[in-house]
């Protein structure tokens, strides 16, 4: 199997916007770590630019078990452990001079029916990176109304999600909801028929829901905050999203880090919450330019950000200081 390539035999995996990355954070050397291994572009990309050592993250074993055919060409340069990022200072093992982070599903999740990812593909209800715990099918058929639709509208903003929950809950009535197409058709009953050109009714629902099945919100501030206490002065972290609600986090997360966020008194002192943890290397969003989003289409929505951390010790961070969507499950059933 070629480094990269699926399993089901496609062309290997195109990583967005690894070549801006690589320039933003040049030179690369020392200890890196990449907290979404995935099929590993990010972490041969850092090697081949000059890093001595990468760690490789992923919560999904499949993702490590496909590394398991390539890895072996990079030696000791290269370590692969199981988990998630939001504990990527403990599992670096020491400290970084930088991190990637490339959100949300990958493409091989989505090439593989049987993973419950897409919309597209009819497979079992499942979306789990970490292939146990709860999975969709759980929260679909157990969740109440209510909550389902907090769900869609927080985590999806999808402005249709209580039609959306309400038709969920009266379909499950009938029967379980199983399958991938089965939820998809459901979603799709409740809004327009797409224009050519937009995207499948369901795009929301299902970035919703795997939102919520993965905690990938709040693992999303925890690995921020983790990547600020792993990161030696002058290490970079940087972070590529897909969506508005991942980049708003970043976004947030990069200016309230950098001394931006806003004070009651402008002539009272920086108070140690107000420091700057990190510099801006990237004052706006780097996307993919037009030669890249013509040999990968799946750069189009994709974001850069990119900045150092400085001396300043690490600190908490407030999640409702992020944006992140704050959902309370009630609980009823």
């Amino acid at each position: 199997m070629v480094p990269g390539e699926s399993l089901t035999g496609r062309a290997p995996h195109v990583p967005v916007l690894l070549r801006p990355l690589l320039a933003a954070v040049a030179p690369v050397s020392g200890h890196w770590l990449d907290g979404t291994l995935g099929a590993g572009g990010y972490a041969r990309g850092l090697l081949e630019a000059g890093a001595d050592l990468v760690t490789g993250i992923d919560r999904d074993p499949l993702a490590l078990q496909m590394a398991a055919e390539w890895a072996g060409a990079h030696g000791d340069r290269l370590s692969l452990v199981q988990g998630t990022f939001s504990d990527l200072d403990r599992l670096a093992g020491g400290p970084l001079d930088g991190v990637v982070l490339d959100l949300g599903v990958s493409s091989m999740q989505l090439d593989q029916a049987e993973r419950g990812f897409s919309f597209a593909k009819d497979g079992p209800l499942d979306m789990r990176m970490s292939q146990d715990g709860p999975s969709a099918r759980d929260l679909v058929n157990g969740m109440a109304e209510e909550d389902l639709a907090d769900i869609l509208y927080l985590y999806g903003e999808e402005r249709a999600s209580r039609r959306i929950a309400h038709a969920i809950v009266l379909a499950r009535a009938d029967a379980p909801i199983d399958t991938t197409l089965r939820l998809a058709e459901i979603v799709a009953r409740c809004l327009p028929r797409p224009k050519p050109g937009q995207t499948h009714p369901a795009t929301r629902s299902f970035q919703a829901i795997r939102i919520a099945v993965n905690a990938e919100f709040s693992e999303l501030a925890e690995g921020l905050m983790a990547a600020e206490r792993a990161l030696k002065p002058g290490g970079r972290l940087a972070v590529v999203t897909f969506h508005s609600l991942e980049d708003r986090i970043v976004k947030r997360f990069f200016t309230l880090r950098s001394g931006g966020a806003a004070q009651a008194n402008r002539y009272a002192p920086a108070t140690e919450t107000d420091a700057a943890r990190f510099t801006l290397v990237t004052r706006r969003a780097v996307i993919a330019d037009a030669a890249e989003l013509a040999d990968n289409p799946r750069a189009r929505s994709a974001k850069l950000r990119v900045a150092a951390r400085t001396a300043i010790p690490s600190g908490p961070v407030d999640l409702a200081d992020l944006g992140v969507p704050q959902f309370r499950r009630k609980g009823r059933r």
